[in-house]
């Protein structure tokens, strides 16, 4: 049997990136149809390639996730433009009736449900490697050597292990562990105040996980520049610090339609997308589909 790569993408990301990139269009009726035919461009493009035979696109069908409940600053929708907010369920649509399978997440971020297929994935013998198609850095900790590896499509850059550890300064497995002490903004992940990006990269490469990070500085085992600073805030924060860990760890346990018959691309159904191209005016797209399913 032929090795099987999978692509798994990340459709909030796709449609976050298309609504700043594509200007502004409306149909008739008012709605706002810019991003959402950006993202079908970006995605015809992908599956028009021979070689994706198995794809699967994640949404946030809702900002809002369970953690949420777990810490009060973690992201919201507080904000979001509602010329995009309002083609969330138009661009889930759009990747359906491309052929695509589409896991919309409530409860769990799309993150998640692209976690657990990874892993999921990695385990079957059939596929000889999993593209996640997306540049977020929370998703680096999904890596696994060259087997399961994050591309960057605008950019063409695959990250596998070596790559993940070049650019954070930790291996995959600590990519949580570093987002907990550093912050990320785009999660609403504070970080432990003081630690950088080069002194998270270099405690954590000596002590292994954030729970084995030391109180005193005589434990550790090299210096690091401002040390004694840096453990004394952390043990100040250690509760908070472990809490954010918990943010950034992304779940592997999402309830999702994942096996590779559920995912198998068969090329776009002819009916379907050209309905859909009609409603939001974009037509001129099917002129570049070359797959159809049969």
């Amino acid at each position: 049997m032929t090795a099987i790569t999978v692509h798994l993408v990340d459709g909030t990301y796709e449609l976050f990136r298309a609504y700043f990139a594509v200007p502004s269009q409306q149909i008739a009726s008012g709605q706002e149809v810019g991003a959402t035919r950006g993202l079908l461009s970006s995605l015809l493009a992908l599956v028009n390639r021979a070689e994706v035979t198995h794809i699967a696109c994640a949404f946030d069908h809702v900002i809002e996730s369970f953690r949420n409940q777990l810490f009060d600053g973690y992201k919201t929708g507080e904000g979001l433009p509602p010329e995009l907010f309002s083609q969330f369920e138009l661009a889930e649509r759009a990747v359906s009736a491309l052929g695509v399978a589409v896991w919309p997440m409530v409860e769990f971020e799309a993150d998640d449900a692209l976690a657990t297929a990874a892993a999921h994935l990695d385990a079957d013998p059939r596929v000889e490697r999993v593209l996640i198609c997306s540049p977020d850095k929370d998703l680096l900790q999904c890596v696994r050597g060259s087997r399961v590896v994050c591309w960057d499509r605008q950019r063409e850059r695959i990250y596998d292990e070596p790559a993940v550890s070049e650019k954070l300064g930790v291996p995959p497995r600590l990519v949580p562990d570093f987002l907990a002490l550093v912050g990320d903004t785009a999660d609403g992940i504070p970080g432990v105040p003081r630690w950088g990006k080069s002194s998270a990269a270099r405690v954590l490469a000596q002590c292994g996980a954030l729970e084995a990070i030391p109180r005193e500085v005589s434990a550790l085992q090299t210096p690091v520049r401002g040390a004694e600073a840096l453990l004394s805030t952390l043990a100040a924060m250690r509760e908070e610090a472990l809490l954010y860990k918990r943010l950034a760890t992304l779940r592997t346990d999402v309830p999702l339609a994942d096996s590779l018959e559920d995912i198998a691309y068969h090329g776009a159904p002819r009916a379907r997308l050209t309905d859909f191209c009609r409603e939001i005016d974009a037509e001129r797209v099917l002129e570049r589909v070359s797959r159809w399913a049969p």
